[in-house]
């Protein structure tokens, strides 16, 4: 059996990853031991697999007031510092530390805070670079967003959007596997010495083929409003999105899905559809198929609120709604382009907006109010041929599925055989 592996993520976006990667494994090596530690939360998005016996959490975890992204703000980072970030980083420090004297191998899922702590361990460790590409150097910005071009000049100059003292880490001999997310991006680092590979990307993987919406619905636009998953945010972003889509007059049917996740909860959404005038509508085995929880009207709009739904509704939906960082790329990786929203943060930002525009090639378009949101979701939904470009395009950059079944078979070559673990 090979040896214990330790798996390091930051963030909710790293944890869904990761997440994909335990379950390849567990495909590969069914008894495989395996721990993870959230560097960024409480990892609830490994609850499940904790109770079904394919990880355990480990080591020091706590939610923090940014939600990880203390690096988008000053006032962000203040607020972490005084919440115990630097005794929390420490005591996972220490941690892996104490993991790294047994040997056993160590897999960073992130940037550069998983991958110090992989190389601090003292074992054999693999890197799955998920944030940085350089597609958002690389390609221009979303019209009337501006450039960027102090920050695209220093990454021209690097030629790759990863850093010098991240190329050393990556470098380190007992670094056995670094695979980042494009093929761009792995040829900017193998140029500065990292024998980085793009084996896929796990994001795009576990989306099963949906059945047809039933025929009510098919009748109908169909938008999905992806609000986040960090809280309080979330719940704000949805409310400025929403206050969006009351301001516009649609034309014709038109069908809102909100797949909700454990935040917000069913009873947040109610609570803010209901603070704005959404009135719950009574069960109609005329509409039913969805799988929604519960049905909301106001004015000519219909939203279905439904809990596990996104992977079916990704798949029905014509455009998203957007202020989500992985969701997001997850859909337009499905072929469906989006709107987005950006506001006051802490991560969905204009900065945190205009790179995931650039990342997925405008296959995402950020607005910079509710009146452009409403003017750009009228002649994206009026032009078929135009969403049909945009959704190529957001295949093409989060690329085929697969990924994480090739990442398992790597991870496995390189760290879990014993014989290359000296």
């Amino acid at each position: 059996m090979p040896p214990p592996l330790l798996v390091l993520s930051n963030g909710h976006g790293e944890d869904a990853i990761a997440l994909r990667l335990v379950e390849a494994l567990h495909r590969r090596l069914a008894g495989l031991e395996i721990a993870v530690l959230p560097l960024v939360g409480e990892g609830q998005s490994f609850a499940s697999a904790e109770e079904g016996g394919l990880v355990r959490r480990v080591g020091p975890r706590r939610s923090l007031p940014s939600g990880g992204f203390s690096n988008q703000s000053l006032s962000g980072l203040r607020r972490d510092l005084a919440a115990g970030l630097p005794q929390l980083s420490w005591r996972q420090w220490q941690w892996v530390r104490a993991w790294g004297r047994s040997g056993a191998p160590v897999l960073a899922v992130g940037d550069l805070l998983p991958l110090l702590l992989a190389w601090a361990s003292g074992a054999p460790f693999g890197f799955i670079g998920t944030p940085k590409s350089d597609f958002t150097w690389a390609s221009p910005p979303p019209p009337g967003w501006g450039a960027t071009p102090l920050a695209d000049g220093y990454h021209a100059c690097k030629g790759s959007e990863w850093d010098p003292w991240e190329w050393r880490l990556m470098g380190h001999r007992r670094c056995r596997l670094v695979a980042v997310r494009d093929r761009l991006t792995a040829r900017g680092l193998r140029r500065r010495g990292v024998a980085a590979l793009a084996p896929g990307n796990p994001m795009t993987d576990g989306f099963e083929a949906a059945d047809a919406p039933p025929a009510w619905l098919a009748r109908q636009q169909r938008l999905l409003l992806l609000a986040g998953s960090r809280m309080p945010e979330a719940l704000e972003n949805a409310a400025r999105m929403l206050t969006a889509l009351e301001q516009w007059r649609p034309q014709g049917p038109t069908a809102l899905l909100v797949a909700s996740t454990s935040r917000p909860t069913a009873t947040e959404w109610h609570t803010l559809l209901t603070a704005r005038g959404w009135r719950p509508l009574p069960p109609d085995p005329e509409r039913a198929g969805t799988g929604a929880d519960s049905r909301w009207g106001r004015g000519p709009l219909t939203l279905l609120l439904g809990s596990g739904c996104f992977g079916r509704w990704a798949r029905w939906a014509e455009l998203g709604l957007a202020t989500a960082g992985t969701a997001t790329e997850q859909l337009t990786g499905l072929g469906v382009p989006a709107l987005s929203l950006p506001g006051p943060g802490p991560q969905f930002k204009a900065g945190f907006a205009r790179r995931q525009s650039r990342l997925l090639g405008g296959a995402v378009q950020p607005c910079h109010g509710s009146a452009e949101l409403v003017e750009q979701l009228s002649r994206w939904l009026a032009d078929p041929g135009l969403r049909a470009r945009l959704g190529r395009i957001g295949r093409h950059r989060m690329g085929p599925p697969g990924g994480s079944d090739r990442l398992a078979e790597l991870i496995e070559q390189r760290l879990l055989r014993t014989d290359r673990l000296g």
